[in-house]
């Protein structure tokens, strides 16, 4: 249509000059004729019948391949558009480095520069992160295609990681060594850089609390040179989010209901050194609760039991924390009474003008909903069902809140994992739910080593090796071996926590050890045997432990002088006890309790057996309370009474205590004593009752040491004898009370758990051996 209007005009043009009507006539037949000609040409053009597609370039690729994403096909009539689009199809394969077509006759000819084959991956001047984690980071792997795209792509997740871990210098340039047979090797040179620090955090907004008061809130913390083992002091985008979070909570558990975090931005320094992160905050007013009350439609639930379940009080400062407590309390109470699908929902309506937050829970019957999968993800050496049979729910049970709350528990008891997380998640079905337990493995072995000091040079030292999770099946090995200069042990414990796969505790003994008593009483002691043990539980929060222990024990080595009880009791004897512990568990977390108690009763029969007959009788209990944020007490009780059937009980079995059960006191520094004997002989007490009460506080050294601090207080008495006055007229035995105060430090250190504990005795006697500093220490593989 082009050419004939060129050619219409420039007939025209002729026909106004010259008014010569042949010759524009003429001109126009000649156009005419023309258009015809080009019109004919561009049709055998479009009517081109493409008879062959040949493929060259290609060596590993097959020439079908090739042709199978080319969408001229022989037969087929040519166009500019399917040879456009059969280019796309071939370059998003990824298999090629370029691509041309070209028309040869009635030939199509497709040639290809294949991308080449990734012969090795490899990293250069990495130190701060393992190669190990970059390989997961990149997709270009040894025997894959190469391409610019994935290179680039790589080395964008791997400036992510670096910058996750606090280095936002880090560069990485990638290196392409090429190879025979269309190969290379892939190099990825990398500058780390420094560590961008955080040289300052900054509150805008904030009036009612301090500055340094809300960074002790967040988790990330600006820079010091103490804080070489935390990376708390790197930025973390995602560790920023978490602190808006957690300043949220902060807020909303003393009273400020519409507090929110305006922005949180993070400003880099011009030499990229170090960030600048500020918080803008809005504190809003200070809310109390106002009526709080339970409505509830089901006939089971007792309202006014419920009420007293609650844990906001109307006058008080508001507290999001408890309504949350509160809810899971109600959630369980519930569950008790067989409402397996009851939802607790608090219907709050805030006065604004009072600053008054009245609140009701809201107890229905929620639409049921059962368990379709529970997936357990994280755990690369623990097994499956280790984890399962934590769990009280299985496919297809009703779901309860209650159960899944008590799974969570069970499994972070296990002490097999730094993190626990159980979340539900919607099934396939409105009426389904799964189940996801994400756990993260730590190290489940220990080497533990102890150390004690005296004003009488009383050294005591231990190695102990443990694991309590071997071969990734809950079982449990421990082996103790002490070669010091007071004490030479050796023992093996074995315990199943689910022989036979029940839940029975099954466990083996085995233990021989020469033990030097020559500064407390005069002798060595010996003793070599074995046991066994079976538990099962008696209710949800109780177990019963039965045990048989065989052993030979023997008193040697006593020295000239020794009290006259001692020498009388060198010698050796057979011990065959059956005993069972009682164990009840009512704390609120069974790793770090913050609530509830606990008690254990231990009850030993000698005399099945053997040449002894005794029984004894130990009891321990623990009561956990918190105060008030950081502020934690934990008191404890500690008895036992032991007498004999027929006879008097052996020295060996007497109670030898102090140390770790009445600080500021030595191993057998309290109770019952010959002050005749020139060494001024222990010789233990058939009983004792000592309580401890401990309070746990903030101290000012920075979270990120990771150094606990507590005061406390220990009393109680012990003694009782059955040696003859007349026949052992050195033996004293006042019933007497002592007591002692102190301060503990523990410091959970990069080497392990060491604790330093500092006593003062207030209470004592005067034969009493004291011991006024204590350490212990220990590490984990």
């Amino acid at each position: 249509m082009g050419h004939l209007a060129a050619c219409l005009t420039a007939a025209k043009r002729i026909g106004m000059v010259s008014r010569t009507f042949v010759l524009a006539w003429g001109l126009a037949v000649a156009c005419i004729g023309s258009l015809g000609v080009a019109t004919h040409a561009e049709a055998a053009e479009e009517a081109l019948i493409v008879t062959e597609v040949t493929v060259t370039g290609n060596q590993r690729i097959e020439d079908g391949t090739v042709r199978s994403y080319t969408l001229i096909k022989p037969g087929s009539i040519y166009s500019s558009e399917l040879a456009d689009q059969s280019l796309k199809q071939l370059f998003g394969t990824g298999l090629f480095a370029d691509i041309t077509m070209r028309l040869e006759g009635t030939k199509l000819v497709v040639s290809v520069v294949e991308n080449p084959i990734i012969n090795r991956v490899a990293f250069e001047g990495n130190s701060a992160i393992k190669e190990e984690d970059l390989q997961k980071e990149v997709q270009l792997q040894p025997r894959v295609i190469y391409t610019r795209a994935k290179v680039q792509s790589d080395v964008t997740r791997m400036i992510e990681l670096y910058r996750r871990g606090g280095r936002f210098s880090a560069s990485i340039e990638p290196k392409v060594i090429q190879l025979p047979q269309n190969r290379v090797d892939l190099v990825y040179e990398i500058s780390e850089g420094p560590k961008t620090k955080i040289a300052s955090i900054n509150f805008i907004g904030n009036k009612e609390f301090s500055d340094g008061t809300l960074r002790e809130v967040i988790s990330t913390g600006e820079s010091a040179w103490w804080k070489f083992l935390s990376s708390a002091d790197s930025y973390d985008p995602d560790r920023l989010t978490f602190d808006r979070e957690l300043l949220r909570r902060y807020y909303l558990q003393r009273g400020y209901a519409d507090f929110r975090v305006v922005s949180a931005v993070a400003d880099l320094s011009r030499d990229d050194s170090a960030f600048h992160i500020t918080f803008t905050v809005d504190e809003g007013e200070i809310y109390h609760f106002g009526e709080i009350a339970v409505a509830t439609d089901l006939d089971k639930l007792n309202r006014e039991e419920l009420e007293t379940l609650l844990l906001p009080v109307t006058g008080d400062v508001y507290d999001a924390g408890l309504i949350d407590k509160t809810i899971d309390k109600l959630t369980f109470a519930a569950g008790t009474q067989g409402y397996a699908f009851a939802e607790v929902r608090p219907r709050i309506k805030r006065r604004q003008d009072e600053r008054v937050i009245d609140l009701t829970f809201q107890i229905a019957e929620g639409p049921r909903v059962y368990v379709e999968r529970i997936n357990i993800t994280g755990n690369s050496r623990t097994l499956d069902k280790v984890i399962r049979r934590q769990i009280p729910l299985s496919e297809g049970d009703a779901f309860n809140k209650v159960l899944l709350d008590k799974s969570e528990k069970n499994i972070r008891a296990l002490q097999y994992f730094a993190k626990v997380d159980v979340t539900q998640s919607p099934g396939s079905a409105p009426d389904k739910t799964i189940i996801g337990v994400d756990v993260q493995e730590q190290s489940t072995g220990s080497l533990s080593l102890s150390a004690g000091f005296s004003t009488l040079d009383n050294a005591v030292a231990g190695i102990q090796l443990s694991e309590r999770n071997f071969l990734g099946r809950g079982l449990q090995l421990s082996t103790s071996l002490s070669l010091s200069r007071r004490r030479q042990l050796i023992e093996f414990h074995y315990t199943d926590p689910y022989f036979l796969d029940r839940d029975i505790v099954g466990g083996i003994d085995l233990f021989g050890s020469e033990t030097n008593f020559q500064n407390e009483s005069s002798f060595d002691s010996r003793s070599q045997g074995f046991g066994f043990r079976f538990g099962f539980p008696l209710s949800e929060k109780s177990r019963l432990l039965l045990r048989y222990q065989f052993r030979a024990d023997e008193i040697f080595n006593v020295d000239a002088s020794a009290s006259t009880a001692v020498q009388d009791a060198e010698g050796r004897e057979l011990r065959s006890i059956i005993g069972y512990d009682y164990f009840y568990d009512n704390r609120n977390d069974p790793v770090e309790p913050t609530g509830g108690w606990d008690f254990l009763f231990t009850q030993n029969l000698a005399g099945v057996g053997g040449s002894v007959r005794f029984l004894s009788n130990e009891l321990l209990a623990r009561y956990y309370y918190l105060l008030t944020e950081g502020f934690q007490t934990n008191w404890r009780l500690d008895s036992g009474y032991i007498f004999g059937l027929g006879e008097d009980v052996p020295l060996n079995d007497h109670f030898f205590k102090g140390g770790n059960t009445i600080r500021g006191f030595a191993r057998g520094g309290v109770g019952p004593r010959d002050v005749a004997s020139p060494n001024q002989d222990a010789v233990g007490a058939l009983a004792y009752i000592f309580g401890t009460a401990e309070l746990s506080f903030p101290n000012a050294l920075p979270d990120a040491l990771g150094v606990k601090t507590s005061v406390f207080a220990d009393a109680g008495y012990i003694g009782l004898s059955d040696f003859d006055q007349s026949a052992f007229p050195g033996v004293v035995d006042d019933f007497a009370p002592r007591a002692s105060v102190g301060l503990s430090l523990y410091w959970q250190s990069p080497f392990g758990p060491i604790r330093l504990d500092f006593a003062q005795v207030l209470l004592d006697e005067s034969y009493d051996e004291k011991e006024a500093f204590r350490f212990s220490a220990g590490t984990s593989f």
